[in-house]
């Protein structure tokens, strides 16, 4: 750690939980899901199992892949790429101070930068919205105004100097949104109501300050503006639109739906939409039936946390058994269409997804990259039938609608002795080896026995199941590298592995802080169906012997815990927020990067720190890299209305808000 960090000490945070969430945040996000046994309950191997088998894939895949890993795939082996004569060319090394751990009640930048908060929760974003009045909500004047939790954000650039802001609003907090809120049955119909128009998300439109990278909500006719809640009409589309299992009494075509849920990640796709993943939809839906496909996602068989099944019935799955089926979809949103409504992708699958995002195959197909977000679930990813056009809207908007979809098989090179949970390297010195993406279903065949195509769409998760994936810790965000087409994997942590279920790509048990995992697809083809992969980063603190930078001098890194989204600038390198840092290191979240290419791989820096209980969601570098968008998520949480524990950003309550961040140097950031 760098001679300018204080010694830090545990902070005496309320009702924080292994994973390092604050207690109210996992009641509120995720419906308490590691207070539940985890939903994966499948006899999947883990590592020590599948080694023995290793030698039958010699005949597949080369027999030098289990002595040498990436390279009999094709690809450069995970390491030695950053050591060979032929190494690619490093990246601009980020070269601004870190940020030091802390607890302050605000975001905390660099020297040298600016920031702007540029829409807070409740914010008119509707041309003849209301303004904001925390005292007198209404559910009509929420459906107008910018929704609560911010997480995923998406930048789509109309030109030079305006933009379309796109932001996800994940859950809510009622304990804080309103006076005297005592919650559960308590719940009065209105503010029940608020709620559910302050989820879905907000689309806004920006103008750039000067030639800076400081952006504003826009002051022209904002005709681009929107709010999608859980009231709006949405379309599904794709193999398994129109199933049965799709249908209700009130939409018996199994073709339209109100509303998304526990919207967390995304991502921007190269015709200019955006991609918003429901993920915990589980908590919203009350009395499932006690059936295996239930329980794998988790859906309670009594009343739920929130009681929205008192409001709209359609909740209440003993009434309505098919509705929670029709949630945990990645919906694609056209930000130049506000006429057009959303669709949900079943193409996809079905999970409790983090978010997607798109990369192009070489010869043009669309490929989506998929975490399953829960403790012993799956990585994904999506091959589209049909190729990309420049500049052919219409025809780009069918991509997501046929292809085959895939779950991840990870196998290690390393004795299974020497994978013993502690975090401590092989003999080969890191963590590595190879894998293979199993397809589940096209958009016209099943390829997992005793399911239809419908089916393995809808119950993914049971079909992932069968077919052997391999069980990861809380896989969220993905995101592909500009400039190598690597790809990175956000594994936020898992206090439920023991450690004889540690395995070479989950290699510590539990697994409090958290990992890193990149993915080089064979031939550097994203549409592959083998990859290598390595663990560049286990988080943590570095003072401890269970953490690992790639092999960069620890000494010179700071402490990171919990990531959870990623983002990469032009240049290559990565940028990670975090979610659990204040429950498991005892300060704030924050904002990291790291370089993942050349000699200064691993040498991760703090860029921004969030206010008190906040999560920093996000990010997101503009293409021009000028600014840094952040969304810090939940401000305040443990707090009530009356005795908030934040007053970010305004020093009055905490309201979820949206910042951009840039040099006042103009310098990209980073620099």
């Amino acid at each position: 750690m760098p001679e300018s960090a204080p010694h830090r000490r545990p902070l005496p945070l309320i009702g924080t939980v292994g994973g390092g969430r604050s207690r109210r945040t996992c009641e509120l996000r995720c419906g308490d899901a590691c207070f539940h046994p985890a939903p994966n309950t499948s006899d999947n191997p883990y590592f020590g199992d599948v080694f023995a088998k290793a030698l039958s894939r010699r005949s597949m895949l080369g027999a030098a892949v289990i002595g040498a890993g990436a390279g009999a795939l094709g690809v450069a082996a995970p390491a030695a790429a950053d050591r060979g004569p032929n190494r690619p060319k490093p990246a601009p090394r980020p070269t601004f101070k870190s940020v030091l751990p802390n607890n302050d009640d605000k975001v905390t930048i660099p020297n040298g930068y600016d920031q702007h908060v540029i829409v807070r929760w409740g914010d008119p974003v509707v041309p003849g919205a209301p303004a904001f009045d925390v005292e007198n909500q209404t559910a009509e004047a929420q459906a107008e105004q910018f929704g609560y939790n911010c997480d995923y954000v998406g930048f789509h650039q109309l030109d030079e100097n305006r933009g379309l802001l796109w932001v996800n609003h994940e859950y809510t907090n009622e304990h804080i949104m309103f006076r005297g809120y005592r919650g559960g049955a308590s719940a009065t119909a209105e503010q029940i109501r608020i709620a559910m128009a302050a989820h879905g998300g907000s689309l806004v439109e920006l103008d750039r300050v000067g030639r800076t990278g400081q952006w504003r909500l826009s002051g022209g006719e904002r005709r681009f503006n929107r709010r999608i809640t859980t009231e709006t009409p949405l379309t599904l589309t794709g193999p398994a639109a129109g199933h049965d299992l799709l249908k209700t009494a009130e939409d018996p075509t199994g073709t339209t739906v109100r509303g998304m849920l526990n919207n967390c990640a995304g991502g921007y796709t190269p015709w200019g939409t955006f991609l918003s993943g429901e993920e915990n939809f589980n908590q919203y839906f009350a009395k499932a039936p006690a059936r295996p496909e239930y329980a794998r996602y988790g859906l309670p068989t009594g009343s739920s946390g929130r009681r929205w099944e008192g409001v709209d019935e359609r909740f209440d799955l003993s009434r309505h058994p098919n509705e929670a089926n029709r949630f945990g979809w990645i919906v694609e949103i056209d930000p130049l269409d506000p006429s057009a409504p959303p669709a949900k992708r079943t193409m996809l699958g079905r999970f409790k997804h983090e978010g997607a995002t798109i990369r192009l195959a070489k010869d043009g197909r669309a490929v989506a990259y998929m975490g399953d977000d829960e403790r012993f679930d799956y990585i994904y990813k999506f091959v589209s039938a049909k190729k990309y056009r420049e500049g052919d809207t219409r025809h780009n908007l069918t991509l997501l609608d046929t292809g085959v979809l895939y779950v991840a098989r990870l196998t290690g090179n390393s004795p299974e002795e020497e994978i013993d949970g502690s975090g401590a390297l092989p003999s080969d010195g890191e963590f590595d080896g190879y894998g293979d993406w199993i397809a589940l279903t096209s958009d016209t065949t099943s390829f997992v026995d005793g399911f239809t195509v419908a089916e393995v769409l809808i119950h993914t998760r049971l079909a992932a199941d069968t077919v052997g994936a391999t069980k990861m810790d809380r896989p969220e965000d993905m995101e592909a590298s500009p400039a190598t087409g690597k790809v990175y994997v956000a594994l936020t942590n898992n206090s439920a592995r023991e450690p004889g279920q540690a395995d070479e790509p989950n290699p510590r048990g539990p697994n409090k802080h958290g990992h890193i995992l990149e993915i080089i697809e064979h031939n550097a083809d994203s549409a592959a169906e083998a990859f290598a992969w390595n663990v560049p980063l286990l988080c943590g603190d570095p003072e401890d012997e269970d953490t690992y930078y790639a092999g960069y001098d620890k000494s010179k890194v700071m402490p990171i815990s919990a990531p959870d989204n990623v983002a990469f600038d032009r240049d290559g390198n990565l940028w990670i927020s975090t979610d659990g840092q204040p429950g498991a290191m005892g300060f704030n979240d924050g904002l990291h990067v790291m370089p993942v290419e050349g000699r200064f791989r691993g040498e991760l820096k703090t860029f921004a720190t969030v206010p008190v209980s906040a999560e920093a969601c996000g990010p997101l570098i503009s293409e021009d890299n000028k600014t840094v968008f952040l969304a810090p998520q939940h401000p305040g949480d443990n707090g009530t209305f009356e005795a908030p524990t934040s007053v970010w950003p305004d020093g009055d309550f905490p309201r979820p808000s949206v910042v951009c961040i840039w040099h006042k140097g103009g310098r990209d950031v980073g620099q």
